[in-house]
């Protein structure tokens, strides 16, 4: 019988630390332990079926935040027919309780949710109905959610860097103004990083905003100077395109600048992606989306992952497990 802690142990190796079952199975052998592959993924997906209730919970929870971040990467499933699946993320709150903007009852909740489509439909079905803020980047799946989407400056300052990178000697004049500019509107969002949501909203109203202001009148005249088929030309384009949603982040002082949230929450997922390669079944990739889901929440609240996985299986072993007192903010007080 494989115990809670032995459990854990497999699964924060594979899904904390990124070491594959092949691995696990040769380490466990040096230490004179027949465990097979097989039997430690069987027993990942029967836990990640136990976890599933409190996933859940954490999806209700999720859904009732003011700020959600998405983002979505790419998933090699061998059973699947497409050639790509996708692993979607979201994820509310900071990437740690230190990181949270003060005076918010926000959580730290990052959620991952398996499809074998890239399709927004996938996003509608997971956010059934929300309202609230979606913070993504530029793909418009996301256009068919109720949301208000809030775009991200970090990719609009990635499209000049890779047109100063292909201007090479023909100078980079305008993609260096660009980027000047989009600097000053983050030495705005160090300032305040540790300030209250009020603040964060007058002073962005007050200094963002002309910053701003400023950045579009320069697009619309710089988009009928540059070629549109060039670097430059396709990130002034992709900053039009997308203006509306680039300078929401002015309206809230919840929100922030840039869909970093996402991005970092979704790292793990794709660092260890890079070890095991690829899922064998979507069950498998199902599990995987149930279990990184709860040890990047778990990390996002400061817990001790291993303890917490482990504390989580106990708990689901009784006849009637108490869900609610293993939500992370919860279990941190017991």
């Amino acid at each position: 019988y494989a115990t809670p802690s032995l459990l854990s142990q497999i699964i924060t190796s594979k899904y904390q630390y990124g070491l594959p079952l092949y691995r696990q199975e040769a380490m466990f052998k040096q230490h004179g332990i027949e465990l097979s592959r097989k039997t430690m993924a069987d027993w990942i997906v029967r836990c990640a079926e136990l976890f599933k209730p409190l996933y859940e919970q954490l999806h209700q929870h999720l859904l009732k935040q003011p700020v959600i971040a998405a983002d979505e990467t790419t998933l090699k499933v061998v059973e699947s027919e497409k050639a790509n699946s996708y692993m979607w993320l979201y994820a509310s709150g900071a990437d740690s309780p230190s990181g949270n903007i003060p005076d918010t009852a926000t959580s730290n909740i990052v959620l991952y949710d398996y499809h074998n489509s890239r399709a927004g439909q996938c996003a509608v079905d997971f956010l059934q109905g929300y309202s609230g803020y979606l913070q993504v980047d530029g793909y418009q799946g996301y256009e068919q959610t109720q949301a208000t989407l809030i775009g991200c400056w970090a990719h609009a300052r990635r499209k000049f860097m890779e047109a100063k990178k292909g201007a090479g000697k023909k100078g980079s004049g305008k993609a260096d103004w660009a980027l000047n500019h989009i600097q000053k509107l983050y030495r705005i969002e160090t300032q305040l990083k540790d300030k209250t949501v009020e603040v964060r909203y007058l002073t962005r109203q007050k200094k963002s905003l002309p910053l701003l202001n400023q950045l579009h009148t320069w697009l619309e005249k710089s988009v009928h100077q540059v070629l549109p088929k060039t670097k430059l030309g396709e990130a002034i384009q992709y900053c039009l395109n997308q203006w509306e949603k680039l300078v929401r982040y002015t309206l809230d002082g919840l929100l922030n600048i840039d869909n970093n949230r996402a991005e970092r929450a979704i790292k793990p997922f794709v660092i260890g992606r890079k070890n095991w390669l690829f899922s064998q079944t979507a069950t498998g990739a199902n599990a995987s989306a149930v279990l990184y889901s709860i040890i990047e929440t778990a990390k996002a609240n400061d817990l001790n992952v291993f303890e917490y996985v482990m504390s989580c299986l106990d708990e689901f072993s009784k006849p009637a497990p108490n869900i609610e007192q293993l939500l992370p903010w919860h279990f941190a007080k017991r």
